[in-house]
């Protein structure tokens, strides 16, 4: 059976596939947010849980609509 993953995990995994889309490292995308690549690292993984106001920041990073980041990516 499949371990359901944590709305963390799942925001995560959406920001790596759209960083990963774009061909950017989490270096990258943290300077386009202004937040630091190892936090860029905690949400993707699941273990930060990220303010709105960082949410607004990645979308803004990521040049992406907000609602971008709450849909569900293609394997998931």
């Amino acid at each position: 059976m499949k371990k359901k993953l944590t709305p963390n995990q799942q925001f995560g995994l959406r920001v790596r596939e759209l960083r990963l889309a774009r061909g950017w490292s989490q270096e990258e995308l943290g300077a386009r947010c202004g937040i630091d690549r190892t936090y860029v690292s905690g949400v993707e993984r699941g273990v930060r849980n990220p303010t709105l106001t960082v949410v607004a920041a990645i979308a803004v990073g990521l040049e992406t609509p907000l609602r971008e980041l709450f849909s569900a990516s293609e394997g998931h």
